[in-house]
């Protein structure tokens, strides 16, 4: 499987460590399941990426998850970030939001996701770490205006449509700017409880 993802390497890096280019995001030790999810949406024409739609449109569900399973099982080292550009206030607003949410918005603390070390959780909840501050603004973007989109209930769609442009920039700028974990897998399929429907990933992580 690792000669035949080469054909990802340009976009991705060696072993989907990702590269210098902030709109292509790092695969590597992502969970399988969330992996398998963005291909099928890709395939599909759901997601829309037309390098993606056309490298993807021919292959087997049975392909599209060894794919997703190579990746997940690749765990070089998390790259440094470059210092985001932006005030303390913003930086406060941007852990407030990660790690204690915002009730008055809706908005649940996106560690009750994607974990209190934000490494996700198995099967389908991916880490945020790694990620520059640019990529990440540009997906909460699509699920804020429904560009990008997942299984039913979306609960993304949901949660960034409560998010202002403002928080958008937060959030993304305070993620990028935290320092890899010692131990930067996902937690356990099961091991929390989701705090709202997740279509990709059923309460409990079943």
């Amino acid at each position: 499987m690792a000669e035949r993802v080469q054909a990802c390497t340009p976009c991705h890096g060696i072993e989907g460590r990702g590269t210098n280019d902030p709109y292509f995001p790092r695969l590597a030790g992502k969970p399988a399941g969330y992996l398998y999810n963005q291909l099928l949406a890709f395939r599909s024409g759901r997601r829309r990426y037309p390098p993606m739609n056309y490298l993807l449109q021919f292959l087997p569900d049975p392909y599209l998850k060894q794919m997703s399973e190579y990746f997940a099982a690749q765990h070089p080292p998390l790259p440094a970030m470059p210092t985001p550009n932006v005030s303390a206030e913003v930086l406060k607003r941007g852990d407030d939001l990660v790690n204690s949410g915002d009730a008055d918005k809706g908005v649940p603390a996106c560690a009750s996701c994607h974990g209190t070390l934000l490494t996700g959780q198995e099967p389908a909840i991916p880490g945020l770490l790694g990620l520059r501050a640019t990529y990440l603004s540009a997906q909460l973007g699509g699920w804020r205006y429904g560009t990008r989109t997942a299984i039913a209930p979306d609960c993304m769609q949901i949660v960034a449509g409560h998010l202002t442009e403002a928080d958008v920039t937060a959030v993304a700028a305070w993620l990028s700017a935290q320092p890899a974990p010692a131990n930067p897998v996902p937690a356990a399929k099961g091991s929390f409880t989701l705090p709202l429907a997740c279509g990709s990933q059923p309460r409990g992580g079943n």
